[in-house]
């Protein structure tokens, strides 16, 4: 690319988001669970019994696809699938103790990547970095018609 053409936003912050999940997959891959299993398990985390049609949405997957990975999870026994008391045709998701250990890796080692890739900027600059995409979030949000606390889910 000649220096005088800006690079795109959309495409730094992809490249940037995709440099921290080969970073982090690289250092999990020891952990038994593939990427989309620990995107799974840590929804489930913060979100004890939500449903697998939830979880499909919030890992943006087919239902079918999901219903997989969730047998995968309960046949490794990390993930318990509990009946609704409300609706009998609806299970709801449960962490079973396994997967609260890889959950609590897993964070540990987000956190050391992104302490590291995080050290090559000031305080100021980090604290500037959040506020920026916190803002372009939420206004990307609002304009997809989603409004609300988008630091509640994890992608």
């Amino acid at each position: 690319m000649p220096a005088n053409v800006p690079e795109s936003i959309g495409l730094l912050l992809h490249d940037t988001a995709r440099a921290f999940r080969y970073r982090f997959d690289a250092r999990a891959r020891g952990l038994g669970v593939t990427r989309q299993q620990w995107r799974a398990l840590f929804h489930i985390s913060r979100n004890e019994g939500l449903n697998q049609a939830e979880l499909a949405d919030r890992l943006e997957v087919e239902r079918i696809t999901l219903c997989r990975m969730v047998d995968r999870l309960a046949e490794a026994g990390l993930v318990e699938r509990r009946a609704d008391p409300r609706d009998r045709r609806v299970w709801r998701l449960h962490l079973l103790p396994a997967a609260h250990a890889i959950v609590d890796r897993l964070e540990a080692l987000g956190k050391e990547v992104e302490g590291e890739v995080l050290a090559t900027l000031t305080k100021d600059e980090r604290n500037q970095l959040v506020d920026s995409l916190e803002r372009l979030r939420e206004a990307l949000r609002e304009k997809d018609g989603r409004p609300g606390d988008a630091r509640k889910q994890v992608a």
